[in-house]
């Protein structure tokens, strides 16, 4: 009587090729899913854009003017008078750390705009920068009244 033994298994071969397939294909999905994470943030940094807007409407209305920031700022301490009567919080920007937002108004506060850096495409701004007298720098998207 004969014992057949046969070997079952996978070759060192076999396994390595599946490793590096599934190593390509995790890079892939990593590399598109950093596009959809910036997207996300630029859409958190609009919605913040939309919520500051709003303050600054609701302000201007009880004050007849909008907060005082005669040169660009930071808008962390430009905005700090804005929380909590009339939002929440200032907002921060989603990389977390230090705000990426600035705000700058003409004397007496009868205009504003509010810019940010966006990381994709920013969508067109609606701040008419020359009733400023300036613009604000290092930003790619900017609001105004």
């Amino acid at each position: 009587m004969k014992i057949s033994s046969t070997k079952r298994g996978f070759t060192l071969i076999e396994l390595l090729v599946v490793i590096a397939i599934i190593g390509m294909l995790s890079s892939v999905v990593l590399s598109s899913l950093n596009g959809a994470r910036k997207k996300a943030r630029d859409a958190r940094r609009l919605a913040d854009f939309k919520q500051l807007q709003t303050a600054l409407e609701l302000y201007y209305s009880d004050n007849t003017a909008y907060p005082e920031s005669v040169t660009q700022a930071n808008i962390s301490t430009a905005l700090s008078g804005l929380a909590p009567a009339y939002m929440a919080a200032i907002p921060e920007d989603p990389l977390g750390g230090s705000y990426h937002y600035v705000y700058k108004t003409t004397a007496g506060g009868t205009f504003y705009c509010l810019g940010t850096a966006y990381e994709g495409t920013a969508p067109a701004s609606t701040c008419n920068t020359t009733s400023l007298g300036s613009s604000l720098t290092g930003v790619g998207y900017s609001v105004g009244p």
